[in-house]
């Protein structure tokens, strides 16, 4: 069962808790299941550094995108500057994975 904290009347949680409740749904060891938890993340940021998406049908995509470059301001001193072009990381849900969430959480 996995366990939740509340953090400005919105339910969160936290890898300790999704840990706690992989080793409580699968039966590994909880320093097993943080270390797939660990390698899982580790993969992503590395697959997404290196400029590959990642695709995992049924829950979304972590994708690369590119941020061309723009002109910003910085209040503090009254000048513009080149906010030059770099890449973020991005995160787009599978249409499944969005259809559970409307149909199953109460926004509050």
């Amino acid at each position: 069962m996995y366990h939740y904290k509340i953090l400005n009347n919105r339910l969160i949680m936290t890898k300790a808790e999704i840990v706690a409740g992989i080793s409580e749904e699968t039966g590994l060891e909880k320093s097993e299941a943080l270390r797939a938890v660990e390698a899982f993340m580790h993969s992503i940021k590395k697959s997404l550094a290196e400029g590959q998406n990642v695709y995992l049908r049924g829950f979304g995509s972590f994708v690369v995108k590119e941020r061309a470059q723009k002109t910003g301001r910085n209040i503090s001193k009254n000048t513009t500057i080149i906010i030059p072009a770099h890449n973020i990381p991005s995160f787009k849900p599978a249409k499944v994975f969005v259809d559970e969430v409307k149909n199953n959480v109460s926004v509050g």
